[in-house]
């Protein structure tokens, strides 16, 4: 049930993201949804790829500093108003959220954000007691 996610460290320097993606390309890895975030002098780039194992073995070959981790993947109805009743769902349950952003792809009437929690478990039990739908991890990559 839960996604793996990709995390990159990269220094900012001109093309090292570039350097990077081309890496995952020549081993065929799909990215399904990024987003960077910057501090200070690196970047942290998250990914959701079809093959994140590979993935991470193919950069760290290659001397990129990277780890996997486990995400959520939530279904909230596409309404403005949605992600403020979910992140009300979560403080009424005591969740942490780490970081959050959109996953680019509409499924129908809905909208997925991926989060990571700091108790993924907790979460899971929170969401499904909230009605929350937690997207699979086939449903992203449709694999």
């Amino acid at each position: 049930m839960n996604v793996t996610q990709l995390s990159l460290f990269l220094e900012n320097k001109p093309g090292r993201l570039q350097s990077a993606l081309k890496v995952l390309s020549e081993k065929n890895i799909n990215i399904r949804t990024l987003t960077i975030a910057e501090v200070a002098d690196f970047g942290i780039i998250r990914m959701i790829v079809n093959n994140p194992d590979e993935a991470a073995r193919a950069l760290r070959e290659n001397h990129f500093t990277c780890s996997v981790n486990e995400v959520l993947a939530i279904e909230l109805d596409d309404v403005p108003g949605a992600l403020e009743k979910a992140l009300e769902s979560f403080g009424r349950h005591k969740l942490n959220i780490e970081y959050m952003y959109a996953f680019t792809e509409k499924r129908g009437d809905k909208a997925v954000m991926i989060f990571r929690f700091d108790d993924i478990e907790l979460a899971k039990k929170a969401l499904n007691e909230e009605g929350y739908r937690i997207v699979k991890k086939i449903d992203i990559l449709g694999e």
